[in-house]
């Protein structure tokens, strides 16, 4: 697959063999990969620690054992990861409460899946309680299966979490197309054995085999997602 980027509704939908559409979350339909990376400075500013803006590509779209045990080992800080999670969860649901900007092109993109009868999945490393407080903004009856990073044994980049959502919704992982963006997540779609459309949100994604790269999801229609996948 190439990372060429037709305009919507070019490819043609003859022929698809799309069978599910599975979507993260974080920096994919809600622009909050900024909002962790904020929480993250406030919290580690209280404990007396300054973060280095380096690490904030170290630990985006990881899962929270990941990213919250990087940053306690860089800092030395005196903080277990468990508690360090509850603080990080507490800060990105108060600002999530204050505001959730949704990424060009999500409500198109979801408004379609559903009126086409698309079945769709959200896959997210991030945990059930976020989860949860997001789907109110991006409407629930949008996804038949939401997955969070603390429902499986192992979250991205696993294949574990994209593999339990195809299998939720009686798919083939090889006739499903996962919409990603950063390489963590594209990581855990490909083991998975999907189609990944990588919209890099902070890192840039190069593109490969099984994988297209678009600059958003403004250029993602459902005649794009069926056009990558093809009897």
């Amino acid at each position: 697959m190439t990372s060429t980027v037709p305009a919507l509704g070019t490819r043609t939908a003859e022929g698809s063999a799309l069978q599910a559409v599975l979507l993260d979350m974080d920096g994919t339909l809600v622009d909050t990969e900024g909002f962790w990376w904020d929480v993250e400075v406030e919290v580690f500013a209280g404990l007396g620690h300054t973060l280095d803006d380096s690490w904030r590509h170290v630990v985006v779209g990881g899962p929270m054992s990941r990213s919250a045990g990087f940053l306690i080992e860089a800092t030395g800080a005196d903080i277990t990861l468990p508690e360090l999670a509850v603080l990080l969860n507490e800060g990105f649901e108060n600002r999530i409460t204050r505001t959730l900007p949704l990424m060009p092109g999500a409500t198109r993109l979801l408004a379609e899946l559903a009126e086409h009868e698309v079945p769709t999945a959200l896959v997210s490393a991030s945990y059930r309680r976020i989860i949860d407080r997001v789907l109110t903004f991006l409407g629930p009856q949008h996804f038949a299966l939401t997955v969070a990073g603390d429902e499986v044994a192992r979250t991205k980049p696993h294949p574990d979490p994209y593999l339990f959502a195809a299998a939720g919704l009686g798919a083939d992982p090889a006739r499903c197309a996962v919409v990603e963006d950063t390489a963590t997540g594209v990581a855990a779609a490909e083991a998975a054995g999907c189609h990944v459309v990588a919209v890099p949100s902070v890192a840039p994604i190069p593109p490969a085999a099984r994988r297209t790269v678009v600059p958003s999801l403004e250029h993602v229609d459902l005649t794009f997602l069926r056009g990558l996948i093809t009897v």
